[in-house]
């Protein structure tokens, strides 16, 4: 590493120091590892995927044998009734979208039990951009939220108050752009217990984005009517090109089905146009995959408090998602973090990024994504709204010794500046 990227002595000596702290931790991944590769090992046997299933087909999709067994594998993975996975959701924000106004009806309830949601949905629920746009308010759905405690954790005294006359409850699992911890599966299923006793017809929707397969169960096991997420995040192994997945209920599921297409028609078309191989082997590659994440996650953590910088979660914290987020407090600094993690990166090594208006963020957005997929957040990746505390979100990693190196060298870039 010294003389492939420069790396002085002192940042090879922090590595080290990083990593030997954290080498248990990585005996614990290993095992939520297994864990997930049994599983899904055990529903491709069960639903008897062949390589008939990869075959592809065109216009309206009809009789495709490969697209209706991905939705029975993933609902067994995930045990649920029912899944919608298709290749044409564009981006884990189409799929919650397509999910939310294919349940909710006019005059409904919605609650955001984890406070503000990500960005990208406000515009979605109608909480910021222009009136009449096509919203969930515009089409008179009742928004409320519940505010997180200062600590970041649901505020479950007035949870109890506020769930009891909705329709729906919204739980994102990840922290999003926030320094709140991300919700463990354990807190989940305590949450979820104590919606369901206070309001036992509610719908909950889990926002699952870069949670899948990071413990060994999911929020659909725990009494999540709906989970949603995004192929080109954990569960598609940086191998998918595209699309996102819905799991839950079957009734549910077909509304949802009705949103992306119509009303009648639903999940029996849609042609597959050569996705079905690359969902199934990413589905496949996903549980080691989002290990490999999780432990670039652990050694970011440890890396940058040993350089003296606040890092949620801490290194020595349970992780219930790939995401580490890094408190960067300059400008200067988060940039310089951005192009480091560039620099070292497969594809656009050569890139600079730049701050930019980022379509859904109300702010400019800086992008550090030298990945074999445009945006793939499952491969390492960095990214954070240019405001103060000037917070850096990182995630992903292929293989860990590559992302080890991006880390190492966003460090790099700041002290060489």
């Amino acid at each position: 590493m010294k003389n492939t990227f420069g790396f002085n002595d002192k940042l090879l000596d922090i590595s080290q120091k990083a990593e030997e702290r954290i080498l248990d931790k990585f005996k614990y991944v290993d095992n939520v590892v297994l864990k997930n590769e049994e599983k899904v090992l055990k529903a491709f046997i069960n639903n008897k995927v062949s390589e008939t299933s990869f075959n592809t087909t065109t216009g309206y999709g009809y009789g495709d044998i490969g697209r209706d067994i991905i939705d029975k594998v993933y609902a067994d993975i995930f045990k649920t009734e029912d899944a919608l996975v298709r290749h044409n959701f564009v981006n884990g924000t189409h799929a919650l979208s397509t999910a939310l106004f294919g349940i909710l009806r006019p005059g409904d309830r919605m609650l955001s039990i984890t406070g503000l949601p990500y960005d990208t949905l406000e515009e979605v629920i109608g909480i910021r951009g222009d009136q009449n746009n096509g919203s969930l308010i515009d089409f008179g759905i009742y928004y409320d939220q519940l505010d997180l405690l200062k600590d970041g954790t649901v505020d479950i005294e007035n949870l109890k108050i506020k769930i009891k006359d909705k329709d729906v409850g919204y739980i994102q699992r990840s922290k999003g752009y926030s320094n709140r911890p991300s919700l463990s599966i354990e807190t989940l299923e305590y949450i979820i217990k104590i919606i369901k006793l206070e309001n036992p017809t509610i719908t909950i929707i889990v926002d699952n984005c870069y949670g899948e397969f990071a413990e060994d169960r999911e929020p659909s096991e725990v009494g999540a009517d709906i989970v949603v997420g995004s192929l080109i995040k954990n569960p598609g192994g940086g191998i998918c090109d595209t699309g996102g997945y819905i799991v839950g209920k079957k009734n549910l599921i077909e509304l949802c089905s009705y949103r992306l297409t119509s009303v009648g028609i639903g999940k029996e078309v849609g042609c597959t146009i050569g996705q079905n191989k690359k969902i199934f082997m990413g589905l496949f590659l996903a549980p080691s995959i989002v290990g490999n994440a999780l432990k670039i996650s652990i050694f970011t953590s440890s890396f940058y408090d040993l350089l003296g910088f606040k890092t949620y979660p801490s290194f020595n914290e349970k992780r219930t998602d790939i995401i580490t987020c890094i408190q960067l407090e300059k400008e200067e600094m988060l940039i310089k973090f951005c192009e480091g993690i560039q620099e070292l990166s497969p594809v656009d090594s050569f890139v600079k990024p730049e701050p930019w208006d980022m379509p859904g963020y109300d702010c400019k957005v800086i992008m550090a994504c030298g990945t074999f997929t445009s945006g793939a957040s499952i491969e390492i990746s960095a990214d954070a709204p240019l405001k103060s505390p000037y917070c850096v979100w990182v995630q992903g990693g292929l293989t860990y010794n590559t992302g080890k190196f991006a880390i190492i060298n966003s460090a790099k870039k700041i002290y060489d500046n």
